[in-house]
């Protein structure tokens, strides 16, 4: 509930929610010395354990509008190279491959992965969304 009143949005009465495992995320500090090298990596996150919790689907909550996925269409022109270099820069790897049809796009574990054969505006859609 506490991501769709995030949103705006609440669950209605009576609604049944699916109960899901979601992972438990810690915070492991680094030593400092090590932090100061590089200011990105002073905490990193390891998975604890998992918790039982439950989950709604859109049409069960009611409020305020969500927001619109962004959309890019047309021409990307040099946008699609800086997308490309600011996802190295972040060390995001960008993969194209069939293996996640028919899904256009996902992403997990700084992997980003496309199914080819895409506009360059529909590669940076998925890129970016």
């Amino acid at each position: 509930m506490y991501a769709w009143n995030q949103l705006g949005r609440r669950v209605n009465k009576g609604e049944k929610g699916i109960r899901i495992l979601a992972p438990i995320l810690g915070i492991r500090r680094k030593p400092d010395d090590e932090a100061e090298k590089d200011i990105r990596i002073q905490n990193e996150r390891f998975l604890v354990g998992f918790r039982h919790t439950y989950v709604w689907d859109v049409e069960q909550t009611s409020g305020a509008d969500l927001p619109e996925p962004v959309k890019v269409y047309g021409d990307v022109g040099e946008n699609y190279d800086r997308v490309l270099a600011f996802l190295e820069r972040q060390g995001i790897e960008l993969v194209f491959t069939e293996n996640i049809a028919p899904a256009l796009g996902a992403s997990y574990g700084g992997r980003i992965a496309i199914l080819p054969g895409q506009s360059k505006g529909r590669n940076l859609h998925h890129a970016i969304a």
